[in-house]
């Protein structure tokens, strides 16, 4: 049935219609919309079977009008191709999908407090419920400190030092569990492949890897830099490929680790044999470098099943012992790591 034309003009059915249809009042289909919990089993029936055969689609900005509620969540995003962040926004989209909520999504280049602001005004005036901020970066730390919003804002991979309501990985944790399983393995120390200082991701994993060389009694290397790219590790594989003295690296992300691998490949070193190599993320495709892959996984569903849950009970007023929710990361444990060589 559908839409009525009239001369070459196509007019959409709006409530009335599904009420006559039904046969009920224009208040009752209103009620059946919003999830009212006193209306008649046959009563509800008959209007979702009206909706269904005219087609009707609700006018959202009216629903909201009435329900003063727009089933909408901002999120402000840095605006990447990574795959930290951006698998964080695929989570949390997902998880709203799953709770019936549609999200906004504001891309930034910049993680400024002016960017920041400016991006929450834009989503505030499309009537959002709540923002979550993707903040991996340390910047945003300190743009979210200064955030002004009358709605509930929650930050996303800010790290532990975020003072607002955050969901993120413990990265730290992650990588003593990796340099842990290095030494473990009879490496006298393990070298270290940072990201950008800027990243709270890079700091955290680097104070991990640290902390725990030094709690076993270990030599801490010169921490070499990459930028999360494929090529910065390739170039830093390529200075320590001929280094005797390197046995074990740490790489802060996997697409570093995968540039690594490839500049000790074309040196002639076995790996894991003279030299192991873990990650740090589990990219879908970390199980087929050569050799696949060791790495600290990270749950990025999960991540955003907590930030939307998070977001959620803001918006409800529940009360919190604790705000800053953690994940923990779990070890992937593939060939790319194996028992130090004993000449």
């Amino acid at each position: 049935m559908g839409t009525e034309a009239v001369g070459t003009e196509v007019r959409q059915p709006v409530m009335a219609d599904v009420a006559k249809l039904a046969g009920v009042s224009h208040q009752t289909v209103s009620r059946v919309l919003n999830g009212a919990p006193h209306v008649r089993p046959g009563t509800r029936e008959r209007v979702l079977a009206a909706i269904r055969e005219l087609d009707y689609r609700p006018n959202s900005a009216a629903r909201a009008l009435v329900t003063r509620r727009s089933q909408t969540l901002g999120v402000v995003s840095f605006d990447s191709t990574l795959y930290g962040p951006a698998s964080m926004l695929d989570g949390i989209e997902r998880a709203a999908r799953t709770a019936d909520y549609f999200v906004s999504v504001a891309s930034l280049r910049s993680l400024d407090s002016r960017s920041v602001q400016e991006a929450v005004d834009r989503l505030l005036d499309q009537g959002v419920e709540g923002v979550a901020v993707i903040a991996p970066q340390i910047s945003a730390v300190s743009a979210l400190a200064k955030l002004s919003s009358p709605v509930p804002v929650v930050a996303v991979g800010s790290g532990s030092r975020s003072r607002m309501p955050m969901v993120s990985f413990d990265n730290r944790a992650g990588a003593e569990v990796a340099t842990r399983h290095l030494l473990d393995l009879g490496h006298r120390t393990v070298h270290h492949l940072a990201g950008p200082a800027g990243w709270m991701e890079s700091r955290d994993r680097q104070d991990g890897w640290r902390q725990t060389l030094e709690a076993g009694g270990a030599r801490v290397p010169r921490v070499g830099s990459g930028d999360w790219s494929a090529r910065s590790g390739y170039e830093a594989g390529r200075r320590i490929a001929h280094d005797p003295e390197v046995t074990a690296v740490f790489c802060a992300n996997d697409h570093m680790a995968l540039g690594l691998l490839r500049a000790l490949h074309e040196a002639g070193r076995a790996i894991p044999g003279e030299i192991s190599v873990i990650g740090f993320d589990d990219i879908p495709e970390a199980a087929y470098f050569t050799p696949p892959l060791t790495t600290v996984r990270q749950d990025f569903g999960e991540l955003g099943r907590r930030a939307l849950e998070l977001l959620l009970e803001e918006l409800v007023g529940v009360a919190h012992a604790r705000n800053h929710v953690q994940i923990s990361p779990e070890m992937v444990l593939r060939r790319s790591a194996g028992p130090a060589r004993r000449d």
